[in-house]
């Protein structure tokens, strides 16, 4: 599996059979090459997805440490615990100073799993900033 692969899977589904949503697809060359994933609709959230020798990561950016009240950081981090595990198919992580949401997945799964994955993890992004909004300015 590679992310051309699946952002020609991606681009060639026009309001998807699997999950009703099209998608916009612009790979990222680097040390790690990295698929842009945009769910048409919801573009100010893209997916970020790569692929190691042993899983293929999504991961979508949430917002920045200097966007989080201060006085309320340690609730945040709090209702974030308690939100993990209820979420499906996502976690919350830190790299650098932003918070993002992530799913994992095996690097045998079929395209139409990748498709769910990066749909369920828009669909969090989504749920997670509407409850984390009055954590932040």
């Amino acid at each position: 599996m590679n992310i051309h692969k699946i952002a020609t899977h991606l681009n060639q589904h026009h309001d998807s059979a699997e999950t009703g949503f099209s998608f916009d697809c612009t790979p990222i060359k680097g040390d790690i090459d990295v698929l842009q994933v945009e769910v048409i609709g919801r573009e100010e959230i893209p997916i970020f997805l790569s692929i190691s020798d042993n899983q293929i990561l999504c991961i979508a950016y949430l917002w920045g440490e200097d966007e989080i009240k201060a006085d309320l950081k340690a609730n945040m981090m709090e209702a974030m615990l308690e939100m993990n595990i209820p979420m499906p198919l996502s976690s919350f992580a830190k790299i650098e100073d932003k918070y993002v949401v992530f799913g994992a997945l095996s690097v045998n799964s079929n395209l139409d799993d990748i498709e769910l994955e990066i749909v369920t993890l828009s669909d969090n992004s989504l749920e997670v900033i509407a409850e984390m909004d009055s954590y932040l300015s």
